[in-house]
């Protein structure tokens, strides 16, 4: 059931996004399409993240993160943050990031962004859902 489960979620189209998350010196980023809109006042949106994972261990710690929105001309970056293992320890070092206002790492040359401070995590299943006001952000540069 769980693979079937992953190969047909992933049959859904979607845009790709880079978490991204500062804690301390730390910071991490992972590819992830699991996210939606919630309010528009307050502005709020939610991201879904493998309990497991690096990314959300350290958004729970730090209550920020950023979605970076991705352009179509960005698939390498997207690939590089989707590999397994790619949710290890400070994996945003060689790229040039700058900070909004929670410190969460924006990724230079993303499409858009958005900047948000967790307001409420509840675990369902393997998942943490992370619910982020958004404090922060820049509009398409399309």
């Amino acid at each position: 059931m769980k693979d079937n489960l992953r190969q047909a979620m992933g049959r859904f189209a979607t845009g790709v996004t880079v978490v991204t998350t500062k804690n301390n010196d730390e910071i991490n980023g992972m590819t992830a399409n699991a996210l939606t809109s919630v309010s528009l006042e307050p502005p709020l949106v939610l991201v879904c993240i493998d309990r497991d994972n690096y990314t959300s261990k350290l958004i729970n710690e730090s209550k920020v993160f950023a979605l970076n929105i991705l352009g179509n001309d960005q698939q390498e970056l997207s690939d590089i943050f989707a590999r397994p293992g790619a949710g290890k320890a400070d994996n945003l070092h060689d790229l040039k990031t700058s900070e909004a206002v929670t410190g969460a790492p924006i990724i230079d040359g993303c499409l858009s962004y958005l900047d948000c401070r967790v307001t409420k995590v509840y675990a369902e299943g393997d998942h943490n859902i992370f619910i982020g006001e958004v404090v922060g952000d820049r509009k398409s540069v399309v």
